[in-house]
């Protein structure tokens, strides 16, 4: 990438935005035009809604939207998920219907892939999608979904042939969450919160252009979506943030940020808040113990460690290159970080890490992050996922031996039952 082009991409947005820009448009209104120019997701092909650029541009043009205050199309929640692998899987149809209403932020979307018998072994879904006549009928359970009951999408992985092994029958449909069939049923936390939900469906329907890949391409498509959701696993670097400016598109941003991003309002103490240690070590006369302050120094080494590697992460991606098991390095040492933090603030809490209430230590924040942080290592994939697929794919070692993987799936034990 030449210094000259670099400077022409930067021209070209700022002379756009410096025309059209105003803070008085409505949110759709604004990010409607902002679409038709391209510079919405200018990374996106042109024929849909981008300008073909390299990724590598978007932090050029991230800057000048934040030089001038503009505000850029929807990013929070489920729907950068929704969108990548529509752009990589999706039919033209796909990309028509969805792309545009997800860059406006008119449609939120969840993702239905873990099951009650089935988390971390994803190709293990059990959720039935039956051929009846010209449509896709959906009976089962998924569970641990986050913003299903805001949702008017789902991205769902099913299984569509029981005569086949566990990975070859299963196909990945674009669901309706807002018809009779679906039934949504909130999970009330350890924490207090209640960000997932377990969803039912009995003869839900799914119209047979919402299939996004063919019966026993499932995998392929879910495993996408996974390795884009890991990659932004490193922790908060695309928290939604509102803007303190005024104006009325800054009040509806606003809006959309409080309600896009309520379900994930305790995520920074899933990570384990590395940011309050140093403070409470001063606050509580800590950092004087050399026990205590050689965990911090560890904490502190891991974290800018994890930061580094998120960077090499991020720095892929604005390469262009495809989504890779980069995402489960990031995703695991995650994991060690937030543990190591929960550990840290329990050393310098002490007994009173315990408490929650008004009278607790940081308004019951520490003991949050006591029992939000092994989420961790459970969400998108568990820590020994993830170092399944580091040594396979990373170091190539040998797979682990599987008793399930070469015979029809009808055929395999399972922990609930399930007609075939």
């Amino acid at each position: 990438m030449s210094e000259e082009t670099e400077n022409s991409v930067r021209a070209e947005v700022r002379a756009w935005l410096e025309a059209n820009w105003k803070p008085d448009y409505g949110l759709v209104e604004w990010r409607t035009k902002l679409i038709e120019s391209g510079w919405g997701a200018p990374h996106y092909p042109k024929e849909w809604y981008g300008r073909g650029l390299p990724v590598h541009f978007n932090p050029i043009v991230d800057e000048e939207f934040a030089r001038i205050g503009a505000v850029g199309v929807a990013k929070a929640g489920i729907r950068t998920l929704a969108a990548a692998t529509i752009l990589d899987h999706g039919t033209d149809l796909h990309k028509e219907k969805f792309l545009r209403r997800i860059l406006t932020g008119e449609d939120t979307w969840c993702q239905l892939f873990s099951e009650p018998g089935s988390g971390s072994d994803m190709a293990g879904a059990v959720t039935r999608a039956d051929r009846r006549g010209n449509q896709w009928v959906i009976n089962g359970q998924k569970v641990w979904t986050t913003s299903a009951h805001k949702a008017h999408w789902g991205l769902l992985l099913a299984r569509a042939n029981w005569d086949v092994a566990k990975h070859k029958g299963l196909a990945y449909f674009i669901l309706d969450m807002k018809q009779p069939g679906v039934q949504v049923h909130p999970l009330k936390q350890m924490n207090g919160h209640a960000s997932f939900n377990q969803v039912f469906f009995t003869d839900a329907i799914v119209e047979p252009e919402m299939m996004v890949c063919d019966v026993g391409d499932g995998w392929t498509v879910a495993t996408t979506t996974l390795m884009h959701e890991r990659r932004g696993a490193d922790g908060l670097r695309s928290w939604a943030q509102a803007s303190s400016r005024k104006g009325r598109i800054y009040e509806e941003e606003k809006a959309e940020i409080a309600s896009t991003m309520e379900p994930y309002k305790w995520y920074p103490q899933r990570a384990g808040r590395v940011d309050l240690v140093m403070e409470r070590a001063k606050a509580t006369g800590k950092f004087k113990d050399p026990v205590i302050r050689q965990e911090i120094a560890k904490l502190l080494i891991m974290s800018k460690a994890a930061e580094w590697t998120a960077r090499r992460a991020r720095a892929a991606q604005e390469q262009g290159k495809p989504q890779g098991p980069e995402g489960s390095l990031g995703k695991l040492v995650s994991s060690n970080v937030a543990r190591q933090a929960a550990r840290v603030h329990t050393y310098i809490t002490g007994a009173d890490a315990l408490l929650t209430g008004e009278d607790s230590p940081m308004g019951g924040v520490i003991a949050e992050i006591l029992v939000s942080v092994p989420a961790t290592s459970i969400a998108g994939g568990t820590d020994e996922i993830q170092r399944n697929i580091i040594s396979e794919r990373v170091l190539k070692m040998p797979k682990e031996h599987s008793v399930d993987t070469n015979k029809p799936f009808k055929d395999v034990p399972r922990n609930i039952t399930a007609k075939s």
